[in-house]
């Protein structure tokens, strides 16, 4: 890890840099993937498997039987575990409903506005070194709340086709009815293009690897939406001699487990805490099933002492963490101070993975700095709101005139005759 003692502002960017490739180093193999699977289909989605996951299959949907079997592989502690966190995230998603919000803004003139579902989304869910089940949560439970019509699940499987039994469990207790053997770039030019196997959908969920995310940045390119770039894991925490030194590190292994390009930062006062979170690293680190991986996270670590905590809230809002814990004697300053941040953690025994798996909150979140544009996925990241509008004979009258002047000024007279034929055939009607 490396330390930095109250840096100056012009040091920030340099010190905050993310460990990931630019956009440039993996555009032209995401570009070529692309280019295949929109001209050959499943043949490109099936050569791109066997290249990149080791399998080879000339089906890829999850069939009936192999999820019928995946539940009695699933303990029924943690199939307990999945439905308190299913019913908490319902909770949460579902208190973010909105009525229809109608005005009338002159007499006559009726504008509202309701809320529709995206008709088909996609989910892209993580495999590999660490299944994602608890993302399907994320994405399926608010995908229903909001009623979309067609949902669908990519994931990569296993070299023998398998995909992890907790991920086709979670699938089906949500719903879902479509699921794909397809990771990576294949899986997101799938959707993005259909195969003769796989839906297009029009607007594509999930994160996943540096490669997964400039696929769906890429998507885009070819009318598909996507919830953000969401791309490896990282964490900031700011803490004082007030917060758990052992809590502190717990929750920054937490985010360098999930992948040697994920990055986690300590902004703090107290050179102590810095010191005792360093040890407490390294003593957590020894009994880790993923050391190796979180040992390669943390050397892209920063440990930041700061002396003013103005200038800190500066640092943290520049940086714009995907997650922001905040453990110090002024929670209530860095929580109202912030701006940028995907999701924030107060206090001593809010763990970020809290909000990973069960509190009910969202956890696919913005990276890489997108939280200053960016939201998580919530309810309305699977709806459309569509504006309508109605007008009266009296409406008309009222906003006839000043839309005929506004036309006219920007040289758009059909505009501006649209209005003035509906106001003269009413003057000649006898109904001014």
């Amino acid at each position: 890890m490396k330390k930095f003692f109250d840096p100056e502002q012009t040091e920030w960017e340099a010190i905050l840099e993310r460990p990931t490739k630019t956009v440039a180093d993996i555009e032209q193999i995401v570009e070529q993937i692309f280019r295949e699977v929109k001209a050959d289909g499943d043949a490109s989605v099936r050569k791109y498997a066997e290249l990149f996951d080791g399998f080879n299959s000339e089906t890829f949907e999850v069939s009936s039987e192999e999820i019928e079997a995946a539940n009695g592989k699933v303990s029924e502690e943690l199939k307990a575990a999945i439905a308190l966190a299913k019913e908490n995230i319902r909770k949460f998603h579902a208190a973010q409903k909105t009525e229809k919000v109608s005005v009338e803004t002159l007499a006559g003139v009726k504008c509202w506005q309701e809320k529709r579902p995206i008709q088909k989304v996609g989910l892209y869910i993580p495999g590999g070194t660490a299944p994602l089940f608890s993302t399907i949560l994320m994405l399926a439970v608010p995908a229903q709340i909001a009623g979309c019509k067609e949902v669908i699940l990519c994931t990569p499987p296993a070299k023998d086709g398998s995909v992890n039994p907790a991920i086709l469990y979670t699938a089906k207790l949500c719903g879902i009815e479509k699921i794909y053997k397809v990771g990576g770039i294949q899986a997101v030019a799938a959707m993005t293009f259909g195969t003769e196997s796989i839906k297009k959908v029009y607007k594509i969920f999930g994160p996943g690897n540096q490669y997964v995310t400039v696929a769906k940045q890429m998507a885009t390119k070819y009318k598909v939406a996507i919830d953000m770039p969401a791309g490896p894991s990282e964490l900031l925490v700011i803490a004082d001699d007030t917060a758990d030194a052992a809590f502190v590190a717990s929750d920054l292994l937490s985010q360098a487990e999930h992948g040697i390009d994920s990055q986690v930062v300590l902004v703090s006062p107290s050179k102590q805490l810095l010191n005792k979170v360093e040890a407490e690293i390294e003593s957590q680190l020894k009994d880790l099933p993923r050391k190796e991986i979180a040992q390669a996270a943390i050397e892209n670590s920063r440990f930041i002492y700061m002396s003013s905590a103005e200038k800190a809230l500066d640092l943290i809002n520049e940086y714009a963490p995907e997650h922001f814990i905040v453990c110090t004697s002024k929670n209530d300053f860095f929580v109202h101070g912030i701006i940028n941040a995907g999701s924030v953690f107060i206090g001593n025994y809010t763990p970020e993975s809290a909000g990973d798996y069960a509190s009910g909150t969202n956890h696919t979140l913005p990276t890489n700095g997108y939280a200053k544009q960016y939201s998580g996925v919530n309810l309305d990241s699977f709806t459309k709101a569509i504006t309508f509008q109605e007008i009266s004979a009296e409406g008309i009258q009222n906003i006839g005139s000043s839309i005929e002047l506004m036309a006219e000024a920007e040289g758009l007279l059909a505009h501006k005759n649209a209005v003035t034929l509906r106001l003269n055939q009413l003057k000649s009607s006898g109904n001014e």
